[in-house]
Order: structure tokens, then sequence, then C-alpha cells
């Protein structure tokens, strides 16, 4: 079953094909970062004009890579929620009108349950694909929860953040430390430079029990060492290394905690921040010493992108799940929500 995915939720244009006997054909992603920057974040109305402006050409050059004509293909996987409502609105409508075009079925996917299933996507070589149940961590700009796979579609939320999410509580350091949009990823090459120890701050409600998170405290706390330092480029390293290693301590923490609870030994790690490469070693570092495996997607597939929305699709439609032919999104959509593949 060829299947055709679209992801628009924020600010990337995502196409790809997915071939439920072969596995991922082709992908291609745009990014509207460059157009974003001047305004220092994403601006919804430009976000969905450049959708409109991209997802086309996109869909043509992925089946074009895929060695494929639209005829070829069996259905269409497209974002339907969470994200923002206009962009969403422009990859819900070109599936759908591709669908009832080729008189093929179509499904909405839940961006967060592709996220979820993005290190399903590929086979690892050496130990295969992990199967639930599991733990996910999903660490993103939006969203930072530890989720309980019971199975594909059937989740049970242990814990979320508070307030900022990791990777927003990222971009907002680097931000108040004068770097460039996008921050995170900025912060986190600085704070390779950075003195492990240098400066230390807050391991954030890892003092009591619970799977929660918070991170605007250890925001205020970087603020605050960045205002009484010398603001030398040293300096900022330091602090970048101080933050990503309680935000990065944190996160090994309470997903330790959620495997306890669960009695699960698999960790799956998933969303934008899932692409820190600190991240991933503390987090494989912490399931190898528990007996277990953490698994990430390759980095490409941690940002948004069609890949995902279109395994996560393939899975649904394979199982006979489609929706009808009206253009539905949800902007906001509870995960929990969600109906079972296989029933």
């Amino acid at each position: 079953m060829n299947v055709l995915g679209i992801e628009t939720s924020c600010d990337e244009t995502g196409v790809a094909v997915y071939d439920t006997a072969t596995g991922l054909r082709a992908h291609a992603l745009y990014s509207q970062v460059a157009l974003h920057a001047e305004y220092g974040g994403v601006v919804p109305e430009l976000a969905s004009r450049d959708h409109v402006r991209k997802l086309l050409p996109l869909v043509r050059k992925t089946l074009a890579d895929a060695g494929m004509s639209v005829s070829d293909l069996d259905g269409v996987a497209y974002t339907a929620g969470p994200g923002l409502v206009g962009a969403l609105l422009v990859g819900a409508g070109v599936a759908r009108a591709l669908a009832w075009a080729l008189d093929v079925p179509a499904i909405g996917v839940h961006h967060m349950e592709g996220h979820l299933l993005a290190p399903l996507l590929e086979e690892d070589p050496a130990q295969g694909r992990p199967e639930p149940p599991f733990v996910a961590l999903l660490v993103s700009g939006g969203h930072t929860q530890l989720v309980h796979v019971e199975a594909i579609g059937r989740y049970r939320l242990l814990g979320e953040t508070l307030d900022d999410a990791a990777g927003e509580a990222f971009d907002k350091t680097a931000k108040m430390m004068g770097l460039p949009y996008p921050g995170g990823p900025q912060l986190a090459a600085l704070a390779e430079r950075g003195r492990p120890g240098a400066f230390r701050f807050s391991r954030p409600m890892t003092d009591r029990p619970g799977l929660d998170f918070s991170f605007s405290g250890l925001k205020t706390q970087v603020l605050l060492a960045w205002k009484d330092s010398d603001q030398e480029d040293d300096t900022r390293a330091d602090i970048a290394r101080g933050f990503e290693d309680a935000v990065v301590e944190t996160l090994a923490i309470k997903c330790g905690r959620a495997l306890d609870a669960t009695g699960c030994d698999t960790l799956v790690v998933a969303g934008g921040v899932g692409a820190n490469t600190r991240l991933r070693a503390r987090l494989q570092a912490m399931a190898a010493e528990r007996g277990g495996r953490a698994s990430f997607p390759r980095p490409a597939f941690c940002t948004d992108n069609g890949a995902m929305i279109a395994f996560a699709g393939a899975l649904r439609l394979q199982a006979g799940q489609h929706d009808d032919a009206s253009v539905k999104v949800a902007p906001r959509w509870d995960m929990a929500s969600l109906q079972s593949v296989g029933g």
C-alpha cells in the first residue's frame, strides 16, 4: 500500500511516500526558518501562505523521487492537528482533494502520534523496531510529555510540562543570551564549547515524586546567571552547557521513573529536542544501565516531517481506518482520544 503523507502543522512543509511492503520510498521537506527569522518566531498567516506556495511542488518532487505518479497512490495521510489552524487547513485541503480525485481513502493523523511512531519508521539494523509496550518521551518546542504506549493507538499520559516545553525553554534561553533565531540548535551548538560544571543549575521537579516537568524556573536561573556574568563568549558557552546539562539530566531522571512506573524496559524518544546529541547519549546510557534500550528516529525525522505522517497514516489505513470526505482539522486534540489500531 503506497501512502502519501503531508505535514503542514506549523512552519515546515513535509511530504513523503511510504510503502507498507518496502518502507519509505521518498521524502522532501521545506523549512520556513528564513521566512520567520526577521520576526523572531512563527507568523501564522505567513506560514499558511508559504504552505500554499510550496506544497504542490513538493508533492510532485516526492512522487518523482519515488518513481511514481499520483495514480500509484493507494491512500493519503495528512496532519489534522494539533497545530496552527490555517497551516493545517492547507495540508488537509490538498490531501482531501487528492484523495477524492483518485478515489482512495484518506486519514487525518495526530501530529504527536506521528512523532511518537517516528522511531518505528525505519528498521534498526542491530535491534529491530521497538514493539509496544514501551515508554515514549515526546520532547519538542511545543510538547514535553511522557506517554505509556500500551499498543499502537492506545496511549496513557504519564506526565507533561506544566509551563514551557523543553524545546521552548531552549529557544527562549538562547534569545535571552542574544543568539539568533531559531535559538535552540544554536544554544546546543554553543554548549559543545562550554565547560561542564562551570555553571550548575537545578534539575526542576526531580526532588519530589511525579512525572511532570517545569522549565520556566530553570530559564529564570539562567537569565540571572547571564545578567550577573561578564557576558563574554566563553561565559555564554559555559552557561549554555550548564543549561543543557540541567535539561538533559532532568529528562533522564523522569524517563527512568516512567520506566519504573510502567515496568517497561524500552524508551522511545521523538520530537525536535530528540536530535540533541547529549540527550541521545545520556538516555541511551541510562537505558543500557537498566538492561533495556532507547530508540530514536534519525535526526532528520526528529523535527516535523512528512515521513512520520505517511507512516502513521499507513498503519491506520492498512487497519481499515479512514475519514469521511469533509475537510476537518483539530488545532487542539487529545491523543488519548485516538482509536486503537487493530481494535
